[in-house]
């Protein structure tokens, strides 16, 4: 009897063993957490759920406006743009989408004009007579200084690739002035503000 208990416990003990090892190998919580983390936007993409891009508004031209553009692509491919802002004299600015990411300039002048990848003359969105992709408008900022600015539109994408709809690495630039939305090329908004690149 004694014989045959001791290879049952040798057995036993290897069992254990083996499965505390394989334990080890398991991935924690926090790593798996991780690893959906980065994955996610991924996966994202693939089923045609939604994408998120938040980007922060930095003063130019000696302003203090600032804030943040908040870009939400749903999967019918309507991006929505949620725009925060501080900072401004109240009334009435533009606001539009550049054709480049580039904010370094003091001037915001970098980010070059608007973004019109159609070749359109500059005007009031869904005017039948043309408008840039980039022509969002005019915003009221109130007596604080703060502004909303909301868009939603199915022109526009976020890393799709369509040259035509792709906002990425574009522009948001706020102007010190409003949008008569008739001059050429660009409205005569005044200077530029403030301006944040439309990077991941």
């Amino acid at each position: 009897m004694k014989k045959a208990i001791l290879p049952l416990s040798l057995l036993l003990l290897f069992v254990i063993s083996s499965c505390k090892q394989d334990n080890k190998e398991e991935p924690t919580t926090k790593e798996l957490t991780q690893e959906v983390e980065e994955n996610k936007e991924l996966v994202n993409d693939k089923l045609g759920h939604k994408k998120e891009l938040t980007i922060q508004l930095e003063p130019k031209n000696g302003s203090n406006v600032k804030g943040s553009v908040k870009f939400i692509q749903d999967k019918f491919n309507y991006v929505k743009m949620i725009a925060n802002l501080e900072g401004l004299t109240p009334g009435t600015h533009a606001f539009h989408i550049h054709e480049s990411a580039d904010c370094s300039s003091d001037d915001g002048k970098s980010a070059g004009g608007h973004w019109n990848p159609t070749a359109q003359p500059h005007g009031e969105w869904g005017n039948k007579n043309g408008y840039h992709k980039g022509d969002i408008g005019n915003f009221v900022a109130d007596q604080e200084g703060k502004g909303l600015v909301t868009m939603n539109t199915n022109e526009w994408c976020i890393g799709c690739g369509d040259e035509t709809k792709d906002i990425l690495n574009k522009a948001i630039i706020v102007h010190e002035g409003f949008d008569d939305l008739t001059s050429q090329p660009s409205g005569a908004a005044g200077k530029r503000v403030s301006c944040a690149g439309i990077i991941q």
